[in-house]
Parts: structure tokens; C-alpha cells; sequence
């Protein structure tokens, strides 16, 4: 695998957890580059992005049962996992996927709408960088 979908993973998992990553930009430099087919350029950031989610997902299931409880929690509450379909916002994404390790949501759900709504966001980028 060339290094520059190294990167996209890395760039991409990186993003979901709660350290700084700019992963539209490298799937964007990826894609004006050429080093992968759209589709499996967005995969690949799907599946890193998704994997982050997960991680966090899990922090969260770590996290003591005697936290006060927060938005990201009343919406997982609410919503189950489909609230993981917004996993892929800034900072309020991550607070959903550790909300959602924490309440103990099914993690195979958690998973299917994590990379739902991550994909959607990757395939938009993508298709804005075919545009340019």
C-alpha cells in the first residue's frame, strides 16, 4: 500500500479520537494526487475514522459508572446508537462514541452507525474535490 494511504489511515483514526487530526485534507491530497481510486480512498478513511470512533467507544466503556452525565449521554440515551450517525463531528463525536462505550450500546451497532455517518462525510469531500 503506497504511503500516502498509510497516512489517510493514520490521519483518519487519528481524527476520531480525541487528539487533533485533519483527515479531509489528507483524503484531498490523496485524491488530487491520484494515489488511489476515490472509492477506496474514502474506504480506507472510513474504516481508520471508524476504528478511532471504536477506540474511543472503548475509553468510554472504561470510564467509572458514577460520572455526572452530560448532552452526549442524553442523546445516546435517546437516540441509542443511531446518535452515532453524528459521530463524525468535531469534538461533539467524540463525545457520543465515548458516551455511547460508557452506556454499554451494543458495540456492533455503534460500529454499522459510526461508518455510516463517517462514510457519508468522506464520500461529500470526495465528491467536492472531483468538483475542483
Amino acid at each position: 500500500m503506497d504511503a500516502s494511504l498509510w497516512a489517510l489511515f493514520a490521519s483518519a483514526f487519528v481524527s476520531s479520537t480525541i487528539l487533533p487530526g485533519n483527515s479531509e485534507i489528507v483524503l484531498a491530497a490523496v485524491l488530487k494526487a491520484g494515489s488511489a481510486p476515490p472509492a477506496v480512498a474514502v474506504a480506507l478513511a472510513t474504516l481508520g475514522n471508524t476504528l478511532g470512533g471504536l477506540t474511543t467507544y472503548g475509553i468510554g466503556r472504561l470510564l467509572p459508572s458514577r460520572l455526572p452525565e452530560g448532552a452526549a449521554v442524553a442523546r445516546v440515551r435517546r437516540f441509542g446508537a443511531a446518535a452515532l450517525l453524528l459521530s463524525w463531528l468535531p469534538i461533539v463525536g467524540d463525545a457520543l462514541c465515548a458516551a455511547a462505550g460508557w452506556l454499554r450500546v451494543n458495540w456492533v451497532a455503534c460500529a454499522l452507525a459510526m461508518a455510516a455517518g463517517k462514510a457519508a462525510r468522506y464520500a461529500v469531500v470526495a465528491q467536492a474535490v472531483a468538483m475542483l
